[in-house]
């Protein structure tokens, strides 16, 4: 369709969006930038992204950063593991971004769609961008009922996609349809009225715009029972560094337990036992309810006090409480911990 790319660009003409990553050729600044809106909004993106480039200006800094000081810059964002991955993609650039489409593919991290990203903004190679944006339009605009999450899917749309591309200007064309998708065609309620594609959008004309696009995998939620506990140790208290297998990987977290079930069981209170002896466990405010992906886990918090002669367990590290805020630790354990 000749009319589609002219169509977008004069759109996005109209209604870009002013970001702090826009109209820049800086590839290291758009990757934090693109790594960053993975899973994110861009209103809550934002001043992460102004604060991560404050601290790393360029690669060379935040390669030489530590893993924690990248975490703790990143808490609150969630999916913990882009930044564990910009900061080893770092490490291996050598103090130079790549400037190919195939160096910048092998980034740790980097997928199909953050490489055509990167590419075609900073450096204005002709790759087309897929992503949930994309996807929704190509596939409300040409009627295309094939799953999105299926290989044939996959290739039709980035096929198409490609197809589509202002090979002259693929920068501003993939920036156009990404900020389409997210502030015209939404997945709830698109703005289909003042939509310079209806005059010849199928799902428009067929009332498919909640039918579009097609999805077959579901992802299976479960549930899971995490029991934080507190320690108050005079002027310290205890956590503990997740290791890998498990969500949020290297942040800290207070000494848990899980169980399954909402109640503390026979193998949990021997555990806890184990840990502080015959101290008081005390629960404290309410259970949360935290969604991740894939998971929703129901969360509480208990106190214990304990002497100062008391053995910290070799799992666990001994902090000055004043220095909590140093750690880098989940947006739920956070919220718990505004309980305390």
């Amino acid at each position: 369709m000749k009319q589609f790319a002219p169509l977008l660009l004069s759109w996005y003409g109209a209604n870009k969006r002013t970001l702090p990553w826009r109209d820049i050729k800086d590839p290291y600044k758009i990757w934090i930038s693109e790594i960053i809106l993975q899973q994110t909004r861009v209103s809550q993106g934002y001043d992460y992204f102004v604060r991560f480039i404050k601290r790393f200006p360029n690669v060379k800094t935040l390669a030489a950063a530590s893993e924690d000081e990248v975490l703790k810059l990143w808490q609150g964002l969630g999916y913990y593991s882009r930044a564990r991955n910009l900061h080893a993609a770092a490490k291996s650039m050598g103090g130079v971004f790549p400037r190919t489409y195939e160096g910048v593919r092998a980034l740790k991290g980097v997928g199909d769609y953050t490489a055509a990203a990167i590419c075609s903004f900073a450096y204005n190679m002709p790759y087309a961008v897929v992503d949930g944006n994309v996807y929704r339009v190509l596939a409300r605009v040409f009627g295309i009922s094939t799953p999105i999450d299926s290989p044939d899917g996959k290739k039709e749309f980035s096929a198409l996609a490609q197809k589509l591309l202002d090979p002259k200007n693929p920068g501003d064309y993939n920036q156009a349809i990404m900020d389409f998708g997210a502030t015209c065609c939404t997945p709830q309620a698109p703005q289909c009225d003042s939509c310079p594609m209806k005059k010849f959008c199928i799902a428009y004309k067929k009332n498919l715009q909640d039918a579009l696009p097609v999805k077959v995998q579901k992802t299976k939620v479960s549930a899971r029972y995490f029991h934080y506990i507190y320690v108050e140790q005079g002027q310290y208290t205890w956590l503990h560094k997740r290791g890998a297998g498990d969500v949020w990987q290297n942040l800290y977290e207070l000494p848990l337990i899980e169980t399954p079930t909402e109640k503390l069981d026979t193998a949990a209170r021997a555990q806890l036992k184990k840990w502080f002896g015959s101290a008081k466990i005390i629960p404290i405010g309410k259970s949360i309810k935290h969604i991740l992906s894939h998971r929703i886990i129901y969360a509480r918090i208990y106190k214990v006090i304990l002497p100062p002669t008391r053995k910290v367990p070799s799992e666990f590290v001994r902090v000055p409480v004043k220095q909590l805020p140093k750690y880098a630790i989940s947006r739920l354990v956070q919220k718990l911990l505004e309980q305390i």
